[in-house]
């Protein structure tokens, strides 16, 4: 074979192999991608604030904007209409749903290992399991139905009758000492303590039976399969930031989050990274050994069982429809952990 040939084929295989920096060399300059995120700009979004501050996006070939979600973000169809490129959401009971429903929405990586997700109650009013909690009315966004909701009415008999409106305000809680209300590990319980002046109590579902993914980046199957370089490079570029958020300077990161979201505290975010950290929601089970956003097959079918068995699916579903491992479980970025 002629050297230029073989030449030829090793750039080809470094497009299809290195991820980033063959993207910017088959592209000439950096590849414009959209990353849309579920809420305004929080520590939950750390890692990749981080990337985008760092250089990382850069480095591997990208021009990432990413674009802040809130509480009417709609995942679908800011995907499936082309909105963003990737796109951020806490609930992987939807990716099943677009499974049944024919979606071609996938989720690519996981970087939250378990869920974050809390029920929040008063202290001393009884309300302090899961169980006492049936029939009180709690508080729950609209898009909380269709996830951990669902699991809630399965597994603990609740009820729809129970829910009252969230609207990401803890005032109704508040001035309801019987209430509940969801919310995250990371958030909810720090706002309440300082809004309320008084510790409330937290339950942790994951703690509780609920298996879940959280901070799954979706995207259209077509991207997928058209530009795997870029989707391989992003995935590669965030995992590095996510390493870098937790375990190095999170300095860079947290300057863009304050700056892009004008409510969020220094403190808030320092709280937020402290028990992300202390209860392993970013770097635990499977991310140990395959490296941060890792997904495997064993644990989307914990989750798929679990639903079927809540009756919320058809235990004939093709489940692994709606996931691939193919650009996590690499190990990558882990020389990076201190």
């Amino acid at each position: 074979m002629q050297t230029s040939a073989k030449r030829a084929i090793l750039a080809l295989l470094a497009v299809i192999l290195l991820g980033g920096p063959a993207v910017r060399a088959q592209e000439g300059k950096p590849v414009k991608v959209t990353f849309g995120t579920d809420w305004l700009a929080e520590a939950e979004h750390g890692g990749f604030y981080q990337a985008l501050a760092t250089g990382l996006y850069k480095k591997h070939g990208l021009d990432v904007t990413i674009r802040q979600g809130g509480p009417n973000v709609n995942v679908v169809q800011n995907v499936a209409a082309g909105v963003v490129d990737f796109q951020l959401t806490q609930e992987p009971f939807f990716l099943l749903s677009n499974v049944q429903q024919n979606i071609p929405v996938v989720a690519i990586a996981a970087f939250f290992q378990k869920s974050s997700r809390v029920l929040i109650s008063h202290p001393g009013q009884g309300n302090d399991t899961l169980e006492q909690l049936k029939g009180k009315p709690i508080l729950i966004s609209a898009s909380a139905r269709n996830g951990f909701w669902l699991w809630l009415k399965a597994t603990y008999g609740y009820t729809d009758d129970q829910i009252r409106p969230y609207n990401f305000n803890a005032a109704p809680f508040l001035a309801d000492k019987n209430s509940a209300q969801q919310g995250l590990l990371t958030s909810e319980p720090y706002t309440i303590e300082k809004e309320g002046h008084f510790k409330p109590h937290v339950i942790l579902l994951a703690d509780h039976g609920y298996q879940d993914y959280n901070n799954l980046v979706v995207l259209q199957s077509k991207l997928m399969r058209d530009k795997p370089e870029v989707v391989q490079a992003f995935i590669d570029a965030s995992i590095e930031g996510w390493y870098s958020y937790l375990y190095g300077d999170p300095g860079p990161g947290n300057a863009l989050i304050l700056k892009e979201n004008k409510e969020m505290t220094a403190e808030l975010i320092a709280s937020a990274i402290a028990l992300t950290k202390q209860y392993g929601i970013a770097d635990s089970g499977d991310a140990l050994t395959l490296g941060i956003g890792a997904m495997t097959d064993a644990k989307w079918k914990a989750i798929f069982d679990g639903a079927v068995a809540a009756k919320l699916y058809p235990a004939n579903l093709d489940w692994k429809k709606g996931f691939t491992t193919r650009f996590v479980d690499q190990k990558h970025g882990m020389d990076l952990k201190k």
